[in-house]
Formats: structure tokens, C-alpha cells, sequence
């Protein structure tokens, strides 16, 4: 138990290193072994973030610990062309959104057998996030207003900076003659926000003075993720789970920004896995995951909504559908999106274990809501992934991931709701991610 509280502590100290977005804004896989198979983890046992995969397969994962970091690196950016602007010259502009270039990311697992048939244990890791940060000189001075701004017309730097972190305990039985288990994981999840540079939203906000640059806000949530696992053959095993939407705290310093005054809870989701041995040497395992972003307002809710009156120039915006109002207030416009992960794993010796995987995501971002995703381009959509799993002496095993998503863009027309700017406008990202971890078996 001491153990688990010392993880839960340090996972909350390194909140603010977590941020990531491959599928949508969650993590192509959760875990150093499962992101090596491109996120293929439902029907599988082999470390202890069953509470992130599948609570189920702790109870044959055995006892151990995992803990590892991920460098991830994303590059987006957004530009704008064919804009008319306000008769004093066109507001195209094309920025990265690279201000933080890099980031580390902290996962740790653990686990322990309670009894012959019994698991507890506790996975902390990072649910998903978005970092983007645009320079504040993108537009030339007396094209948006007398001084220079950025691609959304607003004051200083643009952009978001989204972290989640989640601590989840997890208690796994086995049933049915051992060959088969089912498993809970409680889920705790901490989130921080800031957004800065959104100045000409203020129009359609029903909160202006709790849109932008009001520095970070925190909040945190409960949620619950079930799992079940069935070995069927020797050579064949199934897993499925859902997590329950995550109920989060309301942001109060961006209850002018999110749907429902601030709030921001995480999707429910659910997978579905199988996995089995091809030869003695060689497994293949498959994942099946859908992730439902249109049932969280402030994410799913179109951008181009109807009755909201802006109010120039700085709001607030009168009606149900601006920006932080309940109901149908303007949102980011994601749509859900279904994930397919496909990894292999080949025993090379005895010590060392390669493997590969594809991941194939939906791509949340629609035409119509561009302008709003310049904040958050999660629009990439194919990964590959490398691995592998070298065993040490007495029960401990390094192992290494790479992943590389590859480059994708999405093009709409231009929304900005204070300056009818016109044109079309394109967001583009690739992601690469490098990481390692270290497991130890006891």
C-alpha cells in the first residue's frame, strides 16, 4: 500500500510534464510494451497497465512494477490564404505552433497478487492533452487592428496548454476455472487548462471575462473503467473493457470558453481485443477502440452553432448558443472516432523480444470547425510504432518504443467571429515519440 501512495504522489507531481494527442487527444497506447504494438493491449498481459487497458488482465500479469517515460515531440501549424479582411489588405498568416517543441511524458504500473486468484494494483498514466502555442506577430500591424497579432487576430501569443493525468487503482479476480477474469479500475483523473490569445472571441462569449489569459485552471474527476479477459485456447485470448465518461470539475477560469460554463469532462470509451499465437515464436494482437467525443458539449459541439449575438467588441454574447453557455453553446466540433490497432510480437532469443505495430485512427476534426482546432490540430491518423523488450538478470526487462504518426491536414473556411477574414485555412501535425521503461517481476 505504500508503494501505491508513493506512485499516486509522484504521478501528481509530474502532472504538468504529460501532453500528448494521436487518437484525438488520447494516447495511441498506455504502456512501453503496448505502445510498441501500436496500442494493442485488450487481449494482452504482459505488464501492469491493465488499469489504462484493461483492469481484467492484471490478475495474469502477476506481480510487478513498471515504470517508464516518453518523449513525445508533435509538430502543427496552422496557416490562412484567400482572406479579404476589413479593406485594409488580406490577414493570411501561416504559424507553427511549436512553442513547446517537446515534452516528457511519466507512466508507472504496478502490481501484486493478493491471492491465488486475486490482483491489486494501481496504473497512473497520462489520459491525453493538447499544447499549442502560436506566435503574436503573425498578422502584420493595421491588417487586423494599428498592431501586429496573431493568426486569430487577438493580442500576444495563441494558443492552449491541456494536461490530464490519471490515477487509477485497479482489483482483478479470476472466474470460471481461472481461464477467464473480470477487473474494475476506479478512475481519478486531474486535468489543467490555460488559454491565451483569444481575444476577438470575447464577442460570442458568455463569460468574457473568463475566456482567455486568465493563467492555468485545475479540476478533478471520477470515472470508472470495467474489463473482462477469457483465455480461450492456449494459443488464443479476448479482452474487452469500457471506461465511463469522466465527470470533471468545471474550469472557473474558462467558463467564458468551454459549453456548460467551464466544464470539460473526459469521453467515455470502450476496446475490444483479441490476441494469439501465429507460431511458437510469433503473436499477433488486434484492438478495436471507440472513443465518443461528441458526448462531452465543450469538445463535440459544432463550432458554426446558431443563436448566439455577438456583442463588439468585447461581449458579452447574448443566446443559448455562445461560447460557455449551457446547452447548444459552441464547441470544438469533434467528432467520435474509431481506432484500429494491429501489433506483432517475435521472439528473437530467449532475452530479447521485437515488435511492430499500425494504429489507424478517425480523424475528430471536420471542415466546418477549423478555425476553432488552430488551438487544437489533432487531425493525424496513421502511426507506426517499433519496439522491444530486452530481459536483465533476476526478473527485470528494459523496454523501448517508437512511434511515428504521420503528417495530415484538414482545410475549412475561416470562422473568426469578430473579423469576417474569409479564405480557407489549413491545420497540419506529425507526431514522433520515443520512450523506454524499465519492469520488474517479484
Amino acid at each position: 500500500m505504500r508503494k501505491i501512495l508513493l506512485a499516486a504522489a509522484t504521478a501528481a507531481a509530474l502532472a504538468p510534464c504529460v501532453a500528448l494527442a494521436t487518437d484525438g487527444y488520447f494516447s495511441h497506447g498506455y504502456g512501453m510494451k503496448a505502445k510498441g504494438r501500436a496500442g494493442a493491449s485488450t487481449a494482452t498481459t504482459s505488464d501492469s497497465f491493465g488499469g489504462a487497458n484493461n483492469p481484467a488482465t492484471m490478475v495474469f500479469a502477476g506481480s510487478r512494477t513498471d515504470l517508464g517515460v516518453d518523449w513525445f515531440q508533435p509538430d502543427r501549424s496552422a496557416s490562412r490564404a484567400g482572406s479579404t479582411g476589413l479593406g485594409f489588405g488580406n490577414v493570411d498568416g501561416a504559424a507553427d505552433g511549436n512553442g513547446v517543441s517537446s515534452f516528457l511524458i511519466p507512466e508507472f504500473g504496478y502490481n501484486r497478487m493478493i491471492a491465488p486468484d486475486m490482483s491489486f494494483g494501481v496504473t497512473v498514466y497520462g489520459n491525453g492533452g493538447m499544447n499549442t502555442e502560436y506566435s503574436g506577430d503573425t498578422i502584420p500591424a493595421g491588417r487586423c487592428g494599428p498592431a501586429a497579432a496573431n493568426l486569430l487576430c487577438g493580442s500576444g501569443s495563441l494558443g492552449v496548454d491541456l494536461t490530464q493525468l490519471i490515477i487509477a487503482p485497479t482489483l482483478a479476480r479470476k472466474i470460471g476455472g481461472g481461464q477467464s477474469s473480470l477487473g474494475i479500475a476506479p478512475l481519478i483523473a486531474y486535468q489543467r487548462f490555460k488559454a491565451y490569445g483569444l481575444q476577438p472571441f470575447m464577442a460570442i462569449s458568455s463569460d468574457p471575462a473568463n475566456l482567455t489569459n486568465n493563467g492555468y485552471d485545475d479540476s478533478w474527476g471520477f470515472g470508472a473503467r470495467f474489463g473482462y479477459y477469457a483465455q480461450l485456447s492456449p494459443d488464443v485470448s479476448f479482452g474487452a473493457a469500457y471506461s465511463t465518461k469522466i465527470n470533471m470539475q468545471e474550469f472557473e477560469k474558462y467558463r467564458g470558453l468551454f459549453a456548460e460554463h467551464g466544464d470539460f469532462d473526459i469521453p467515455d470509451n470502450y476496446n475490444l481485443g483479441v490476441a494469439f499465437k501465429a507460431t511458437p515464436k510469433l503473436t499477433v494482437a488486434a484492438d478495436y477502440q471507440r472513443i465518443n467525443y461528441s458526448k462531452v458539449a465543450s469538445v463535440g459541439n459544432p463550432s458554426n452553432q446558431s443563436g448566439c449575438a455577438p456583442t463588439f467588441p468585447a461581449g458579452p454574447g447574448v443566446g443559448s448558443g455562445c461560447l460557455g453557455a449551457s446547452g447548444s453553446s459552441i464547441g470544438f466540433g469533434w467528432d467520435d472516432v474509431s481506432v484500429i490497432k494491429l501489433g506483432v510480437e517475435y521472439q528473437w532469443d530467449s532475452k530479447l523480444l521485437l515488435r511492430a505495430g499500425y494504429n489507424r485512427t478517425d480523424n475528430p476534426v471536420q471542415a466546418r470547425d477549423v478555425t476553432f482546432n488552430i488551438l487544437a490540430p489533432g487531425v493525424v491518423t496513421d502511426h507506426l510504432t517499433l519496439g522491444f523488450t530486452y530481459t536483465l538478470e533476476r526478473g527485470s526487462e528494459i523496454t523501448m518504443a517508437y512511434m511515428h504518426a504521420f503528417e495530415n491536414s484538414t482545410s475549412g473556411p475561416a470562422t473568426n467571429p469578430y473579423f469576417n477574414v474569409g479564405g480557407t485555412e489549413t491545420l497540419t501535425m506529425s507526431q514522433d515519440s520515443l520512450g523506454i521503461s524499465w519492469g520488474w517481476k517479484f
